[in-house]
Parts: C-alpha cells; sequence; structure tokens
C-alpha cells in the first residue's frame, strides 16, 4: 500500500513516501509527546497527528489522530505501525477544538520513521499562526519500539505503583474509594486467582514452549486498572529459558520499555486489520481436548468476543455435521479407538466441516473455530495439510484435572447435547457418555505439533496455566490475553444508565449536567435495589463513567467500592456536544444525513463513531470477564448499548439501535450454561 499526498482546503501540504516491506518482527509502536505551552490553552489548539498510513490519516487532516493530556504540561499520543508499513512520514498539527477554522500544519520537512529509527533530529514543532505574525515553538519527544504482540496486550494494564493518571474534566481516568485489603496467597502460575491483584504484571514471547511463571508472593491489594494503554512493568525476554519470566524491579528505570500509550489495544486493533500476506488474513482455531473439559464453552465465549470486535468469526461444530450426516443414535462405541468404521466416518465429517470452514474464509470470513476432540495427531496433520496456503492455523487445547468440573460438565451435556434428546433415561445416557469418554481417553494425544495454545485448569477461575507455543500475529496474541482472564465463575452484571439528567430533559446529546428531579429518584431507587439485590455480595462493585450524571447516580449506593472509568464515558459527540438533534438537523444537514445512513461508523466532527466506542471499550470487557464478583455498571446510552450488544452475541450493525431505556436495569447473569437477561423497569 503506498503512501500518497492528498490536498485539503484547510491544511495542505506536498507529502510522499515509498513504503518497505517489514524486516522485523513484532509490530512498530511509535509514542509521540509534545510539551504544553499556554499558548495552547488560550486559543483552544489541540494538537493533532496525520502521516503516509491509514492509522494516521494517509495526509488527510480531518482523519488526524488527536494527542490527548497526559499531564499538566505534556500532550501524548501512541500508536502502532502495521507490520506492512516499515516506513513511516508523519507532521505534527494544531486544530482549533470547537470552530470550523483551519488547521495549522508544523513548518518544515516531514519527520520520517524508517525501521523504528527517526531520520534526522528530534527538532521542536514551528507553526505559524495569524498570517505568519505568531511563531509558536515546542518541545517534541518521539520514541518507536518494535515489540511483540504479548507486550502489546500487556501494555494497557497498570497498576498502582507506575499509574501517571491524567485527567478529564479534572476527574482522574481511574479513582477507586475502596481500602486495602489483607492475605496473601502463593500462585503456580501468572495467571491469578481474580481474588488477588498483584503489583506487577506482564507477558512475553517465547519463540518456544512457554508457560506463564508465577509472581512472587506479595500484599494483596485490590487492583486499580486504567482505560488507557499505560505501560507495564519491565517485560524481559529470556532467550535462554523456555517460560514467561517478569521482572519484579519496578522501581528500575527502564521498567517501561514500552512508552505511556493512551489506547494502545485499540490501534493496535485497527493496525492488525491491515493487509497482510493473504494466508494471514485468514485465522483457523482449531479446538483439541477430551469431552466435557469446556471446548464448546470456550469456543461459543472466543466467538462473541472476535465478532464483537468486528472480526467475521464463525463456530464449526463437528458434532452437529455428525448428526447431520449419520444421526443422533450413535453409542459408544462409535467412539472406540480399534473401530475402523467410525474412525473412517468421523474423519469423514471433520474434513467436511474443515472445507465448509476454508470455503468460507476465501468467501470473506476471518476468523473459524473448528470445534471437535482433535484427539489425535493423526486427526490434527490432516487438519495442517488441509489448511496449508489457505489459512492461518493454531491448536487451542483444553485440560481439566478437577473431577467435579468434569462431572457437572457430563450432567451439563446428558441434558443439553442433541445425542441425548431421545434418550429418556438419565442414567443411561449418563453411562453411554462416560463409556464415550473412556474411549476416547485411551487414544487421546496431547498437542506437540504445530502452533499451539493449551489452557491448563483455567476454567475453575481459580488460576492455572497457559502454554504458548509458535504462536504469531497480534490477533492470536490477543486472544491469549483474553483466555488468560475469561473463566466460568457464576456472576451477575448488573447495566443501568444514570438517571435522567437536566440535559436528557432538555433533548441536548453529549455534556455534563447534573441529575433532574426525576433522576434524583432513580439514583435511591437504585440503591434501593442494589442493596436488596446484592445483601450477600459484599465483593461486588460500582462501576461509572467519569462523568457526573452517573456519580451522583451511584452516589446514594453505599457499603460498595466505586470505580470511575474514564473508558465508560458516552460517546464523544465532538462540535455537536450540547446541541439538539433538531439543531443539528437545521444546522449541520450534511452531517444529521450522514448519521443517520449509517450510525454504527458515523463519526461526529471532531468526535466519536459507534467503532470508536467498541475499540475503547475492551479493556472494560476483558475486566468484566475477568471478575468473579458482581458489579454494577452505571454508564451511558452509546456505552452501554455497545457492553449489551457483547453479553447479547448482537452484531455490530444492530448495537446503535439497542433499545437501552432510562431508569432500567439489565441483568446478564454469566455462568456455565452462557448467558442469560433479566430486566427491571424502576420507574
Amino acid at each position: 500500500m503506498g503512501t500518497g499526498s492528498s490536498k485539503n482546503p484547510d491544511c495542505s501540504s506536498s507529502h510522499g513516501s515509498d513504503d518497505r516491506e517489514d524486516q522485523g518482527g513484532g509490530q512498530l509502536y511509535v509514542s509521540l509527546k509534545m510539551e504544553e505551552n499556554s499558548y495552547l490553552l488560550k486559543s483552544e489548539l489541540i494538537p493533532h497527528v496525520y502521516g503516509s498510513v491509514p492509522l494516521v490519516g494517509s495526509w488527510d487532516p480531518s482523519k488526524a489522530l488527536a494527542m490527548e493530556r497526559e499531564s499538566s504540561s505534556m500532550w501524548e499520543l501512541s500508536f502502532v505501525v502495521p507490520p506492512n508499513h516499515e516506513t513511516l512520514d508523519f507532521k505534527f498539527l494544531l486544530k482549533p477544538k470547537y470552530s470550523n477554522s483551519p488547521c495549522v500544519v508544523e513548518e518544515g520537512p516531514n519527520r520520517l520513521l524508517t525501521g523504528g529509527t527517526l531520520q534526522g533530529d528530534a527538532r521542536s514543532a514551528v507553526f505559524r499562526l495569524s498570517g505568519g505574525e505568531v511563531l509558536l515553538e515546542y518541545r517534541v519527544f518521539i520514541k518507536a519500539d518494535r515489540v511483540s504482540p504479548f507486550d502489546l496486550a500487556a501494555s494497557w494494564r497498570a497498576y498502582q505503583e507506575n499509574l501517571q493518571p491524567s485527567t478529564v474534566r479534572g476527574i482522574p481516568d481511574v479513582s477507586m474509594n475502596s481500602v486495602p485489603e489483607s492475605g496473601t496467597e502463593e500462585m503456580e502460575v501468572i495467571v491469578p486467582d481474580p481474588t488477588i491483584v498483584y503489583s506487577s504484571s506482564g507477558i512475553v514471547e517465547s519463540k518456544s514452549v512457554g508457560t506463564l511463571s508465577s509472581l512472587q508472593k506479595q500484599d494483596g491489594q485490590r487492583g486499580l486498572f486504567v482505560d488507557r494503554g499505560v505501560g507495564s512493568p519491565r517485560l524481559v525476554k529470556s532467550p535462554s529459558l523456555t517460560t514467561f519470566t517478569v521482572d519484579q524491579n519496578v522501581h528500575s528505570e527502564a521498567k517501561n520499555p514500552i512508552p505511556a500509550a493512551a489506547g494502545a489495544v485499540a490501534a493496535a486493533a485497527v493496525a492488525d486489520q491491515m493487509l497482510g500476506p493473504k494466508e494471514d488474513r485468514h485465522l483457523a482455531i482449531v479446538l483439541v481436548g477430551l469431552p466435557a473439559r469446556g471446548k464448546t464453552f470456550t469456543a461459543a465465549k472466543l466467538t462473541r468476543y472476535l465478532r464483537w470486535l468486528g472480526h467475521d468469526t464463525k463456530h464449526f461444530n463437528v458434532g452437529k455435521y455428525r448428526r447431520l450426516k449419520l444421526g443422533t443414535n450413535q453409542s459408544a462405541d462409535f467412539f472406540r479407538g480399534d473401530n475402523p468404521e467410525g474412525i473412517e466416518a468421523r474423519n469423514e465429517v471433520a474434513a467436511l466441516a474443515m472445507e465448509d470452514m476454508i470455503a468460507w474464509m476465501q468467501e470473506g470470513g476471518q476468523v473459524g473455530i473448528f470445534d471437535a476432540t482433535n484427539s489425535s495427531r493423526k486427526r490434527r496433520n490432516m487438519l495442517m495439510r488441509m489448511a496449508e496456503g489457505k489459512c492461518k492455523i493454531f491448536f487451542l487445547e483444553t485440560i481439566c484435572n478437577d473431577r467435579q468440573i468434569i462431572e457437572r460438565n457430563i450432567r451439563l451435556k446428558i441434558q443439553q447435547s442433541p445425542d441425548y434428546a431421545e434418550e429418556p433415561d438419565f442414567e443411561a445416557g449418563y453411562w453411554d457418555f462416560r463409556s464415550r469418554l473412556d474411549n476416547y481417553e485411551k487414544v487421546y494425544e496431547t498437542v506437540e505439533e504445530g502452533s499451539y495454545i493449551k489452557m491448563i485448569d483455567m476454567v475453575s477461575g481459580h488460576g492455572g496455566q497457559i502454554q504458548v507455543n509458535n504462536i504469531s500475529g497480534y490477533l492470536p496474541g490477543r486472544i491469549v490475553f483474553f483466555l488468560v482472564n475469561t473463566h466460568l465463575t457464576p456472576r451477575p452484571i448488573l447495566l443501568t444508565r444514570h438517571g435522567e439528567s437536566r440535559d436528557n430533559v432538555r433533548g441536548r446529546i453529549g455534556g455534563d449536567s447534573v441529575l433532574s428531579d426525576t433522576g434524583e429518584v432513580y439514583a435511591k431507587k437504585l440503591a434501593n435495589f442494589v442493596e436488596k439485590r446484592l445483601k450477600n455480595e459484599r465483593a461486588a462493585s460500582i462501576w461509572t463513567s467519569t462523568l457526573q450524571r452517573t456519580i451522583l447516580t451511584a452516589n446514594p449506593i453505599v457499603g460498595f467500592p466505586k470505580i470511575q472509568w474514564r473508558a465508560l464515558d458516552e460517546i464523544n459527540a465532538g462540535v455537536c456536544d450540547g446541541m439538539t438533534y433538531e439543531e443539528i438537523k437545521k444546522n449541520m444537514p450534511d452531517e444529521y444525513e450522514s448519521r443517520k445512513k449509517d450510525k454504527l461508523r458515523y463519526r461526529y466532527p471532531r468526535g466519536e463513531s459507534y467503532l470508536d466506542v467498541i475499540q475503547r471499550l475492551e479493556p472494560v470487557i476483558i475486566e468484566l470477564e475477568r471478575q468473579r464478583a458482581p458489579v454494577v455498571v452505571i454508564s451511558h446510552q452509546a456505552v452501554l448499548r455497545a457492553l449489551y450488544a457483547y453479553f447479547a452475541d448482537r452484531p455490530l450493525k444492530e448495537i446503535p439501535h439497542i433499545e437501552v431505556p432510562l431508569h432500567t436495569i439489565i441483568e446478564i447473569q454469566m455462568g456455565v450454561s452462557g448467558v442469560q437477561e433479566k430486566r427491571y423497569k424502576l420507574m
């Protein structure tokens, strides 16, 4: 993909460069900072960056990325350059915060990053304003690192000792009114018990088999997480070890090799979807594991997560193919390892399902999840041969040694599996399935070939182990990160909008108004509901945005810690903030019509789209998956539409139209049997 020039009536300049092939591993992670100047505050000019790759606008100033305030004296922006763009040209520019006045591009030649190295000096940014009468000069700091997908996945999570919070409307990114909890627990692996949050975290990539290694015992303390990609503790890649290691010296000056990053996960997600090798655009996740180990549950959660992120994902269940072709009356003998007719029939339906999945990918599908036991090397080698040159493939093996969980899953299987729908005798079905399981166990061969992820005793939510071998690419890396944080522990998540605000009454969008009288009544009713519903759940927590209408709604709730997330703020309406839809229709008819045609992708001028909201909510989803206790989320309509769509597995195109009324609680119950929903109308 070449870089070119584009003209703009407000900002015009000539730019261009040739893209080169990526010669190194990982992706190029760029951190840009600009020193604060009082003129910016007075003139309400916002620093932006635009350049030669689509991620930073392809030289279109209207698509430039805004820098965010990192501190009272510094602006910051971080992004990930796709691996097929080895050379990056870029410039800084200033845009007015509210008006449509022309933007101002910095003086001088393009800044050039080649192979992760800045060409020339890191000169100051110079701008000419007011017809050249005003000359502004700002110091800039530019850093580029080539990092692995595992580093990127870890970068968004930060803990209290290395948090450098910025402020929005004077409120920290995240604040918490809880006290430290006592108690410690020593873990065998880095996949921790979610009741404990450690003071450092990180995973790094190993070229050979890797295990997420143990953390040293530390004082337990309730965690503090942020929705911006601040740097993780030092991530050490040890070439002599086969384990993932963590440097515990968080006070080291080198503790942040990845620069503090606003939106690292979102930026990398966009970079991940750039054009790459043809076979890498299609990913086959082949499940491996004995029956009743949670494969189908894991497949369903992973499918839901990837679809919500915008990846076209489909679940291919080989058991469905078997039942369609051979019927449901297969006894345990059909699954014996010494039954050649049964083996041939099962391989035939597996090949049929794989052919369908590959055909679906060739028609545009991105991620196929192939759900079967795939318990022999011979079967897995067959699947790898079928995928060769057509899609990237890795195995996801689920291993569970907890007999209680296995027993529970077996009983659920008898109740829910179509294989036993016509079996009236539960005990007969139970012992038939037990015999089937014994047949599989006799011939089972664990994965040791190809690329794979092994989840060992992860389903309980009490820790476990993940092994990773030969996994590369950002999407597989974020899949690992998702799997590390997911579990089966049942718990409710309550979603509700803030109480009615004064801007709601006036029909104005955005803003930061206080509650109306009706909204204050709802806040009290919500507090009564939460205290009754969660009276036995003292580990529950209340999450709000940083806008005062959600904070005021949460105020009457007592007895639970409260967390403010900037990621839960309402969709940014940009220049339309504070307007009514009638005012937008009258004064900005083109914008009104554009939004009407495609609410999902429409981005408010200098604001956000629904897709932008989804990207910034990913850390919230990861943290909701990690929680074992109930969570009450008090947020805004657009944000709750996006969160609800994740749990309900609703298509992206439906998100802007999901009904999330005021003064209503949506209870999402997460557990072994999937996700259930209840709604409570309090007013």
